[in-house]
């Protein structure tokens, strides 16, 4: 998968640096690299925020690929510099070449580039909280939403300040290379894996692993590889060369949870993807996502959940 990002002068160089170096290490952690990173702008030669110069910056293409990705980082006092040429000819270029098929992610600011370009217009979206402001009176026709992390509308990703650039790209990465690749590059970047409000959910099963316990990562592990298998405390210990009290232990100080709570919530997660995407009856479900049955399903979806099984299906059908 193409991205490419869009470089200028005064970028802010933590916006871009923070995602790109989250796909490296997605890449370091796949059998085969996912993200090709290609850097694009007006210049060849572009200061960033901080002085430093970037080089070896490719040209904007004519076309790019129709399921490229293209990320738009941000830069200081955005409002004084939107006019600036370089910034122009990338607006310029986001209003030509974006189609439906593309993804595109803003970076902090970046979001009133794109604003810029007509990508926000009647979309939820969201930017640094200086910025958000200045994004609803000059573009009224996007919907933005102050106190976000991230916010997904469609094709368009948006962030908020700086850092949540590196929460966006943990949430695209669980999207395109599974969980526990995400899991492992937070730990990598030694960053939390958030989610704000109501936006798109990375949902359990990246919660629980804000901590850099290897032995509860590794059995945390084990639990999503095969969440259908019969699970027991002895032979996670075991898969984890620890001690049943030993892991239990770990378990509730590291990840604020028991084992079997963790095993139980992620299976959960399943049977609502399941309930939502799929026309397999309820007992059907709860097998699949290992359960003994789906009276066991029910009763800690009632634990764990509003309403029913039931219900969310016939709320997903009538959606």
């Amino acid at each position: 998968m193409k991205v490419y990002f869009l470089v200028f002068p005064e970028i802010l160089l933590l916006d871009l640096a923070g995602i790109a170096e989250a796909f490296r290490i997605a890449n370091q952690n796949t059998p085969t690299p996912i993200f090709e990173p290609l850097f694009i702008g007006p210049e060849k030669r572009s200061p960033s925020s901080i002085g430093l110069s970037l080089a070896g910056v490719s040209p904007l293409p004519p076309r790019i690929e129709d399921d490229a990705w293209i990320i738009v980082c941000g830069l200081p006092s955005p409002e004084g510099r939107i006019e600036a040429g370089a910034t122009r000819d990338i607006i310029g270029w986001l209003r030509t070449q974006v189609r439906p098929t593309h993804t595109v992610c803003c970076v902090c600011a970046g979001a009133l580039i794109a604003a810029e370009a007509g990508l926000l217009e009647g979309r939820q979206c969201t930017s640094h909280h200086d910025h958000c402001e200045w994004l609803q009176k000059r573009h009224p026709g996007a919907q933005v939403q102050s106190n976000r992390i991230f916010v997904r509308d469609g094709n368009v990703y948006t962030s908020a300040g700086v850092t949540s650039g590196i929460d966006l790209a943990l949430m695209l990465i669980a999207e395109q290379a599974g969980a526990v690749i995400a899991a492992r590059v937070a730990r990598d970047l030694v960053v939390y894996i958030r989610r704000a409000g109501h936006d798109p959910q990375i949902s359990v099963w990246l919660a629980h692993r804000n901590h850099l316990h290897p032995v509860v990562h590794h059995a945390q592990d084990e639990v999503v590889r095969d969440p259908g298998h019969s699970w027991s405390l002895p032979e996670l210990a075991a898969r984890c060369h620890v001690s049943v009290r030993t892991l239990s232990r770990l378990f509730r100080q590291e990840a604020g949870i028991t084992p079997l709570d963790y095993l139980a919530q992620i299976r959960l997660a399943i049977a609502r993807e399941r309930l939502q995407t799929t026309h397999m009856s309820i007992d059907r479900v709860a097998e699949s996502a290992g359960f003994r049955s789906a009276l066991q399903l029910r009763r800690l979806w009632k634990k764990h959940d509003e309403g029913s099984p039931s219900q969310l299906r016939k709320r997903a059908t009538n959606a």
